[in-house]
């Protein structure tokens, strides 16, 4: 895909799960030292897959049928392997693939170790299993860190990071241990404006270094448009291969889905929104009234004095730089966490000490990462679960009401074709949807969704945009989280920025 010298080739003849239809058909690739290529497709499609089969993981021995070959440059060991879907086939080994090849998943948490004490400690990790000596791997640790924008975070615990912090240390994982490859998938979800920037002005970086990125994802973004060459992926195979500008002027492109511009761009986005009509309601739903808030062990606040209201039939966004505490304050009004000063309202009831059971039969929460609430066999049960428990407040539906319920909420979602699909078996596109279905069954009168554009296509974006309106019609108060600062502006009636712990109009 580049004139320059390939550093990592590879053909996908055929690949799939447990010796189903296969997932990818029939890709190529050469990746040229310094290039940037574009995998694009809709939710689906195949770009997460593919990312995994580039990075190992989809390769490793158990993990899937494939049959193709992955090669690296030259100079590499065990510089092309051969698979042909048999037991003796060749046994990839993750790490050693792994100095070459650096991968930062669709689920940025999945690349962490989960034990690290530190953001340092985390960063440390795979060049002590390298052996690097103590002063280098310091030095690389600094310089991984600020290249992402967590320089002055080092000794914090990565399990106190917001969703965008995290996907920055993923990705200063992955440059830590200079690879000649580094595959993406979705790499700006849940990143601010200063994440985005940083992101490209680091891509730049290694690119200028002869390093090959690969971003996957479902959104023709600006860093998609400036790749060197893009795949658009349908059906589990290439629709269109060329430059981007060539392959988004394609009629598979117009039928395939993936977002033709970026959610977070303001560009041509009118500062006036009328997307969900005006918001009617005078009955405040929800509140944040001079509410503090800190952190265990941290001497800083992240609500400070934070004042907050939402009324019946109004769709409020909530903006800011990734870590300010837009997270933090959904969780204070869904009841997850106490506040330390001030008071949270919820249909007009204090609910310092209520049990979070109970604030859940008026207030519905979307998490940012949606596997954190999805834990049922299939869809259908996953939806149901909420609407047959006994919690104070709400109303008990009996079994076939529940399936009902159920399925016009997996409808709404674009999801009832799936009602017997295991939720992990989902896209995440999917899961995030049926996350927002087990949300919508319950008909909340306040519904919060963290981050809820990530990952999703544009059909999936279409259903979260209908959701949101149909919640605000019928007099619900929807709060959302996002850094999708233009798509907030068409979609939302009000939009805050919170700063120094305490929101103001953005």
């Amino acid at each position: 895909m580049s004139a320059g010298r390939a550093v990592l080739t590879a053909h996908v003849a055929s690949f799939s799960y447990d010796g189903a239809t296969p997932l990818l058909r029939d890709i190529r690739l050469a990746l040229g030292e310094g290039s940037l290529t574009a995998i694009l497709g809709a939710s689906g499609s195949g770009t997460s897959t593919l990312a995994k089969i580039l990075a190992g993981w989809a390769v490793a021995p158990g993990r899937g049928r494939f049959e193709g070959h992955l090669g690296l440059g030259p100079e590499a060991p065990g510089a092309r392997l051969t698979f042909r879907g048999r037991p003796d086939d060749p046994r990839l080994s993750l790490g050693a693939w792994g100095q070459h090849v650096a991968y930062v998943p669709q689920r940025a948490a999945d690349l962490l170790t989960g034990a690290a004490v530190s953001v340092g400690e985390e960063l440390a990790f795979a060049l002590e299993q390298r052996a690097v000596p103590r002063g280098p791997m310091r030095e690389r640790v600094r310089e991984a860190a600020c290249a992402v924008g967590l320089g002055d975070h080092l000794e914090r615990d990565p399990s106190r990071l917001s969703g965008g912090e995290q996907r920055r240390l993923a990705l200063a994982c992955a440059i830590v241990g200079r690879p000649s490859v580094l595959v993406l998938d979705d790499p700006s979800a849940s990143l601010d404006g200063s994440g985005r920037m940083a992101l490209g002005s680091l891509i730049d970086g290694l690119r200028a270094e002869g390093v090959a990125v690969v971003v996957a994802g479902a959104c023709a973004d600006r860093l998609a448009r400036s790749a060197d060459e893009a795949i658009l992926l349908d059906g589990g195979t290439a629709a269109a291969e060329g430059t981007p500008e060539a392959v988004f002027a394609t009629e598979a492109f117009a039928r395939s889905g993936v977002l033709p511009t970026d959610p977070a761009d303001e560009d041509g986005v009118p500062l006036a929104t009328a997307a969900v009509g005006h918001a009617r309601g005078t009955i405040t739903l929800a509140r944040l009234e001079r509410v503090s808030f800190s952190y265990p062990g941290s001497a800083s606040r992240v609500l400070d004095g934070a004042d907050l209201e939402v009324r019946a039939g109004e769709v409020l966004a909530l903006t800011g730089p990734n870590g300010a505490g837009k997270s933090t304050a959904l969780r204070h009004l869904a009841g997850l966490a106490r506040a330390a000063g001030g008071r949270v309202l919820v249909a007009g009831a204090d609910i310092a000490g209520m049990p979070a059971g109970r604030v859940a039969a008026a207030v519905g929460t979307l998490f940012q990462e949606p596997r954190d609430q999805l834990f049922e066999r299939t869809a259908a049960r996953e939806v149901a679960f909420g609407l047959r428990l006994r919690v104070p407040g709400s109303i008990r539906l009996g079994r076939t009401a529940a399936r009902t319920r159920a399925g016009e909420a997996l409808e709404a979602v674009g999801l009832a074709g799936s009602a017997g699909t295991h939720p992990y078996d989902l896209s995440a596109s999917g899961q995030r949807l049926l996350a927002l279905a087990t949300v919508l069954a319950r008909a909340p009168r306040v519904l919060l969704l963290d981050e809820p554009t990530v990952g999703l296509d544009r059909h999936g974006l279409a259903r979260l945009e209908a959701v949101v309106a149909a919640a605000a019609e019928g007099g619900a108060a929807v709060v959302l989280s996002t850094h999708a600062l233009g798509w907030a502006r068409l979609h939302a009636h009000r939009v805050l920025s919170l700063k120094e712990g305490r929101f103001a109009p953005a």
